[in-house]
């Protein structure tokens, strides 16, 4: 399969059934250099038919931009809910839960309904108002620097005092899920604090729903292999599905 438009017809169709694919893997399947590829890639590029990303290509844009979280709330809103709901049910009698920031961590806020106490820490000043008034919550909000884009804390001081506690779920929100890089976030400082809550806890939770996935943010929080459960929306891909099965993540779809 030598010639160039057999080769662009190879490179889309595989990148509609597994939403990317890698320099590499083209160069076997199709018996040619990587030089070939790059320069295939670049000219899908130019015809805005792809993104190329670093040793391979994408359908979607994968980097991600910061927005204030009153438009993050508005996009794919009824995924975050469903996916806010799955989360919920994880939630056991006397739990101590760990909540970071985001929208889809604030859907998982508003669909709590504690039997028991439970005991909330979060860096999300949203959730800590959605669930202070119900009397079976205790909420310990982290103190630290106010991060209007979504409404969070950051920094050393909301660090610091997560030393002091353990707690047996995290559930995590971010802006970006790379099977290479990892986990991200637009913000260095908060991508730090990220790091401290997975270390602060016995089981890290991430809620996403399926755009995240292929995306970078600035922010490098985690490798894949630093969580066990991911809670997302039935457009994620098979294959990004059974990537994440095959490092060991129980997949949850809703």
């Amino acid at each position: 399969m030598s010639s160039v438009t057999d080769r662009h017809q190879h490179i889309l169709s595989k990148l509609k059934k597994e939403g990317s694919v890698k320099v590499i893997d083209l160069c076997s399947e199709l018996n040619v250099s990587s030089v070939t590829i790059r320069k295939d890639l670049k000219l899908l590029e130019d015809k805005e038919l792809l993104f190329r990303t670093h040793g391979g290509g994408t359908f979607t844009n994968p980097y991600t931009v910061d927005r204030p979280v009153k438009e993050k709330a508005m996009i794919r809103s009824g995924e975050k809910s469903g996916i806010g709901a799955a989360a919920a049910k994880l939630i056991e009698p006397n739990d101590c839960i760990l909540i970071a920031s985001g929208t889809t961590v604030l859907s998982l806020a508003k669909n709590i309904q504690p039997i028991g106490n439970l005991t909330v820490i979060t860096a999300a000043l949203n959730v800590a108002m959605e669930l202070a008034h119900l009397p079976e919550i205790e909420v310990i909000q982290l103190p630290g620097i106010i991060r209007r884009t979504s409404s969070s804390v950051t920094g050393t001081y909301a660090e610091k005092m997560l030393e002091d506690f353990s707690c047996s779920k995290l559930f995590l929100g971010v802006d970006g899920i790379d099977v290479e890089f990892g986990l991200t976030t637009t913000s260095m400082m908060e991508a730090q604090l990220n790091k401290k809550m997975i270390a602060a806890s016995q089981k890290t939770i991430v809620l996403a729903d399926s755009s995240k996935f292929g995306k970078r943010g600035f922010g490098r929080i985690c490798g894949l292999e630093d969580i066990e459960q991911v809670i997302t929306d039935s457009n994620i891909s098979e294959h990004m599905v059974e990537t994440l099965k095959g490092t060991g993540i129980e997949v949850t779809i809703v």
